[in-house]
């Protein structure tokens, strides 16, 4: 195993087992020896890889709604009226980590995961960054609250909602 498969190795571990804990435990009440321990990594590997638990979470974040922005963009029968059920559908297939997240009340990370890939920064030119904000809250505001009502709505009825939602009175039928 070469250095970058030990250290993708690592990373993986590190992650794996820290989703792990947060589903039986508060994130203050995981250490990082436990961490370690459990997922049987020496902590200078840990912060070879990692600045802290909230970095683990951050970064596994980022990689799922690149991931997530990657395979869509690939996607041929991606279209605006069905962007919001891939993306739930992502929200769906990754359920333990999301709602471990917000279990935690880390659910800002997801908001800045989002900023993020909108690539909402502050070097934008404000009617720019108007624009994404706008959207970038409204996507975070929509995944959190179906979330936090226990993402009862399937991706597809979810989108459902979001296209009547927008759609002008006039035209609902």
């Amino acid at each position: 195993m070469n250095n970058e498969e030990k250290n993708t190795y690592v990373r993986q571990q590190i992650t794996r087992t820290l989703i792990q804990l947060l589903e039986e435990k508060d994130i203050s009440d995981i250490s990082i020896k436990e961490l370690c321990d459990t997922a049987m990594i020496g902590r200078a590997s840990f912060y070879r890889n990692y600045s802290s638990k909230d970095n683990v979470i951050a970064t596994y974040a980022h990689e799922l709604i690149s991931n997530w922005g990657e395979a869509l963009e690939k996607n041929p029968e991606a279209n605006i009226l069905n962007f919001f059920e891939h993306l739930f559908n992502h929200f769906a297939e990754n359920r333990t980590f999301y709602l471990s997240l917000h279990k935690q009340g880390l659910s800002s990370i997801l908001l800045d995961t989002i900023k993020k890939k909108m690539e909402l920064t502050p070097s934008l030119p404000n009617s720019d960054a108007y624009g994404r904000a706008w959207l970038a809250y409204g996507i975070y505001g929509l995944i959190e609250e179906w979330i936090g009502r226990g993402m009862v709505e399937s991706p597809s009825e979810m989108n459902m909602i979001i296209i009547k939602s927008v759609t002008p009175t006039k035209t609902r039928t």
